[in-house]
């Protein structure tokens, strides 16, 4: 994630861009996409976010504790929320992530690192206005039970996950990477009694008065101790720092499955693919690394070990940054149902197909195209922290170091005949 993803030498791999504002617009002769500026001037943007209820506003987060609001391309004053004396920033660590519930109970959800550099997941209600928070909602889910501390400890500064995201069965799925440091020395994303290196999947529908701020749906996989004893809120093992999963959505044609972008170590990047509502799988890591062995001294949870959809290596790009499955109109129609995902470090954009087996609906991954040159270049999309999609599935790029958000539209028309002309001698 952002400027590592890794172990800390990562970070000395950090691109630096130099952007201008009239390299947007440019693209190949021949491009199918560009790129056009839908708001600019942010500190460090890691997602964004489209009011649920008004589509002309965005919420945009920064790394640096801040959320802005964006209404028709103007950032809004005051800031939507500011919990920045509330976390530490930098590296891996800061406010990264975000996620409205899909109801009319004008809560939200974020996800940060606090003073201690642990995680938390904090709710909130926005005030009347819409446009800002009510800071004096905030609750912190606690992990522990009620007497039990308000956030996920962290052993170590990166892999800290810290994506939110509502599945189409309206539950909260939050991203965990393994706690940092190489080849996760305490084994944690294979370890059932810990949170760390999974995807939770939690109920957040329960009354302000509760006192840990979720409940764990009924049909979680592992309740029932099987196939081995873990937490409840856990829905899958084996990731090691997923940075962007998001789901075909289904309100546009989308089949509900999540496709997770976790991020490797000094080899691979990977794709996860989870048929609609499969859990309990096992992603491999601390065992694989992508489709390769990695650390193989002890064994894993559980078997299958499930194999990424799609893998590259490192002399492709170094920190996976993971996308959606494209399911709006504008684009050509070629595009329909193809995932867009980029790599932060090389500054680059691909998608590829996805062949669903209707049997099994697992999926094959095939026909990877990349789209970098096309959509400018990586002057223009400089390091990518996240993709956006709005209410009409379109698709929105985050650029982390140009402080922008991009959205990725077709061709441009080409230049209206001119009409009623006449000769001058």
């Amino acid at each position: 994630m952002l400027a590592e993803g890794k172990d800390t030498t990562r970070a000395s791999r950090t691109i630096s861009i130099a952007l201008c504002a009239a390299c947007v617009a440019v693209a190949t002769v021949d491009a199918q996409l560009r790129t056009r500026v839908e708001a600019s001037g942010f500190t460090l943007p890691v997602a964004a976010v489209q009011d649920p209820t008004d589509r002309s506003v965005w919420f945009v987060v920064q790394q640096n504790g801040i959320i802005r609001a964006v209404r028709n391309g103007v950032i809004v004053s005051p800031e939507f929320l500011d919990v920045s004396a509330s976390i530490v920033s930098g590296g891996e660590q800061g406010l990264l992530g975000l996620a409205f519930v899909p109801d009319t109970s004008r809560r939200f959800f974020v996800n940060f690192t606090n003073r201690s550099g642990d995680t938390v997941v904090a709710r909130f209600r926005r005030a009347a206005d819409s446009l800002t928070a009510d800071v004096s909602t905030r609750f912190d889910l606690r992990w522990n039970g009620a007497a039990g501390p308000a956030w996920i400890d962290q052993p170590f500064s990166n892999h800290n996950g810290g994506h939110l995201a509502f599945g189409p069965d309206g539950y909260l799925y939050v991203g965990l990477g393994d706690g940092g440091a190489a080849d996760d020395p305490g084994n944690r994303a294979q370890t059932g009694s810990e949170l760390l290196g999974k995807m939770l999947r939690i109920d957040v529908n329960v009354p302000d008065s509760h006192p840990i701020g979720y409940q764990v749906p009924p049909d979680n996989p592992y309740l029932g101790g099987n196939p081995v004893p873990a937490r409840p809120e856990i829905w899958a093992f084996g990731l090691r720092n997923p940075w962007r999963y998001n789901f075909d959505d289904p309100t546009h044609g989308g089949t509900g499955a999540l496709l997770i972008a976790d991020v490797g170590q000094n080899r691979y990047e990977e794709v996860d693919y989870q048929p609609p509502a499969r859990g309990a799988r096992n992603y491999g890591w601390r065992n694989r690394e992508g489709l390769h062995d990695e650390v193989t001294t002890t064994a894993p949870a559980y078997l299958p070990l499930i194999e990424p959809i799609h893998e590259y290596d490192h002399s492709v790009g170094q920190s996976i940054t993971g996308g959606y499955v494209y399911r709006g109109t504008a684009l050509a129609r070629s595009f329909q149902g193809r995932y867009f995902f980029a790599d932060y470090v090389a500054a680059r954009v691909w998608s590829l197909a996805l062949t669903i087996d209707p049997s099994s609906g697992e999926a094959r991954a095939s026909d990877v195209t990349e789209h970098t040159a096309e959509l400018g270049g990586s002057d223009v999309l400089g390091n990518i922290s996240s993709f956006a999609v709005d209410a009409d599935g379109e698709l929105y790029i985050v650029s982390h170091s140009g402080g922008r958000l991009l959205k990725i539209v077709g061709p441009a028309a080409p230049p209206t005949a001119p009409t009623a002309l006449r000769i001058i001698r």
